[in-house]
């Protein structure tokens, strides 16, 4: 593959039934991509669906494991393989609890967060050192279980506003696409929600 070939990955669980869930955040993100992109084809490959674009000259993979959330590594070794491409044209998306709902931050690498999506891609690819976009849900209210928290769905409100979030986390993967993961967290990473 070319340097111009980038693999974005959105992690979530497959099924009707988590379809609106703040878990599927990084489905929802790929899917956007996906129409925005006015993606073509999709197949199933690695355990992932698999579609794929041309944005800017630069051709972008798009990817949502099937494998359920836990076992996501298996598809993202698996297609980081088959695509030979150097870590730094991948990029996993993710729900993140530990940041406020509507909240995207781009990072380079670090520990997985207590997000077994990520647990399990660290794990798989044998590295840290990969590009997160992270998409966040908040804190579950009181002393709910955050394993039941993530697999509820977006409330009423969070819907409302959720078409605006994932245009503008589109927008931050398409930045790093283009110029780089730096220059997208420069200019995604100091948004503030209004």
């Amino acid at each position: 593959m070319t340097p111009d070939t980038f693999l974005l990955i959105g992690l979530g669980n497959p099924g009707r039934e988590y379809k609106d869930n703040r878990h599927n955040f990084g489905f929802m993100l790929i899917d956007r991509l996906a129409v925005r992109l006015n993606a073509r084809g999709m197949k199933l490959q690695s355990k992932a669906i698999v579609t794929d674009a041309i944005y800017e000259g630069r051709k972008l993979i798009l990817a949502k494991p099937q494998t359920y959330m836990n076992l996501s590594g298996h598809s993202v070794q698996g297609l980081a393989n088959f695509y030979k491409l150097p870590l730094e044209n991948l990029l996993v998306a993710h729900d993140d609890l530990d940041l406020p709902f509507g909240t995207i931050r781009l990072r380079p690498g670090g520990g997985p967060g207590g997000q077994k999506g990520v647990a399990s891609a660290i794990e798989r690819l044998g590295t840290k050192d990969f590009a997160r976009l992270r998409l966040g849900i908040g804190r579950p209210p009181g002393r709910m279980d955050p394993a039941a928290y993530v697999l509820q769905d977006f409330s009423k409100e969070e819907m409302k506003e959720l078409s605006a979030i994932l245009d503008r986390a589109a927008d931050a993967a398409l930045e790093f696409v283009i110029n780089g993961l730096d220059r997208a967290m420069n200019k995604f990473n100091g948004e503030i929600r209004e």
